[in-house]
């Protein structure tokens, strides 16, 4: 057991939270109970997993996608109503934590999606350094490195050809970060690897001769939260468990 005043603190301090401009607030969102026992750990704090962890007897939710972004209206209606309503109704605490935890180097998304694929960063690229680069364990063709990326995630990525070259070096970023696949060009690798893709990357791709793979959002982003948790239950000795909900995105 532990206070919820400590856990904040540690995963301000341990996710270098300060250091980030982002999309939404880090942190603790929703106060529940002073107490924390037992952490569930999730990819988003939706209504599913919400009920879920209160069933599982949680005193504190831990996610990557929180309930607050920028440019919301405020208004606490609808599905936001929902959402609140069962985590005060319980006393259940939400915590949050989006760009820190991509970006961190042995709990973050990004490391550990490299941990269950197998590959080892060398470089950071793109904006607040949240990209990845590293060089493949063995060279070899974009159907191939999607089989494997297949077989890791159990989801069947989308493959952008590029120009049919050897792929050696990867660049990674989890998530929806279509948007660095410039920055990843400019890193000098054959492939990038992220969540997802929009229109415009499969012409870059093709143009510039830079493979893309888009591996799903929520099958790239499972990985960071479940290391944070079992980092805060070596910690803390608070029970955790991660609690996977099925996402075609």
């Amino acid at each position: 057991m532990t206070s919820r005043h400590s856990l904040e603190r540690h995963l301000h301090m341990e996710l270098n939270v300060d250091r980030f401009k982002d999309y939404g607030p880090n942190g603790l969102q929703v106060e529940g109970r002073a107490e924390v026992r037992h952490l569930v750990c999730g990819v988003t704090a939706s209504l599913a997993l919400i009920e879920a962890a209160i069933e599982a007897g949680a005193d504190a939710i831990l996610v990557h996608h929180g309930l607050f972004w920028r440019g919301q209206d405020g208004r606490i209606t609808g599905w936001m109503k929902q959402r609140l309503a069962r985590l005060l109704a319980a006393d259940v605490s939400l915590l949050a934590y989006h760009l820190p935890l991509d970006a961190h180097a042995e709990h973050g998304n990004n490391a550990q999606l490299g941990r269950v694929l197998g590959w080892q960063a060398d470089g950071r690229f793109g904006e607040q350094d949240l990209g990845f680069v590293g060089q493949l364990p063995q060279p070899q063709s974009l159907q191939q490195l999607g089989s494997e990326i297949e077989q890791g995630l159990g989801r069947t990525p989308i493959l952008a050809p590029g120009d049919g070259r050897e792929l050696r070096r990867v660049a990674w970023c989890t998530g929806g970060a279509q948007g660095y696949f410039e920055a990843a060009i400019a890193a000098g690798v054959d492939v990038f690897v992220t969540g997802e893709i929009s229109e415009p990357q499969a012409h870059l791709a093709a143009e510039t001769g830079v493979a893309f793979i888009a591996a799903g959002h929520h099958a790239t982003e499972r990985y960071g939260v479940q290391a944070l948790g079992r980092h805060l239950a070596d910690r803390f000795g608070v029970s955790q468990q991660f609690i996977d909900l099925p996402n075609p995105a």
